[in-house]
């Protein structure tokens, strides 16, 4: 269990909504809705009288969690001798870039695609100016 929470892995602790706060309610009522075995669709509806840009903030949010819940239970299989390349199946490989140490598509071992790709998701997550902390603070061009 130790190695499931190591820093240096790509499994990070879940990020949480501030009880008392509007996200929080939000994330509650998106939470009930899921595990209630409703029609899908209507689970993800926008409840009415609330900001789009703050609901869809908050299923981002928990779909991070839950994909960090997967990949931890997966990393120690998945190593650089055990996983070279970063696929999709055969026919689809996938290329690391960021414009920053990669500047053009590079090719990967999974750990390490995995390991980028969850730091970049962090980042946009904690940028203020994609995802605002306050809530209905959202400027128009960001979705």
């Amino acid at each position: 269990l130790k190695q499931v929470f190591n820093k240096d892995k790509t499994f990070r602790p879940k990020r949480k909504f501030e009880p008392g706060t509007q996200r929080f309610e939000l994330h509650k009522r998106a939470q009930a809705s899921l595990n209630s075995g409703v029609d899908l669709k209507a689970a993800v509806q926008l409840p009415s009288g609330e900001d789009q840009n703050d609901w869809v903030a908050v299923h981002v949010v928990d779909f991070f969690n839950r994909i960090n819940l997967i990949y931890g239970t997966i990393c120690e299989f998945c190593t650089e001798r055990t996983c070279p390349v970063m696929s999709g199946g055969p026919k689809y490989e996938y290329r690391w870039q960021d414009d920053m140490k990669y500047k053009k598509p590079t090719a990967l071992p999974a750990p390490q695609y995995m390991n980028l790709l969850m730091d970049w998701i962090e980042v946009q997550i904690n940028n203020e100016d994609v995802f605002p902390t306050s809530v209905g603070k959202y400027k128009e061009e960001v979705l």
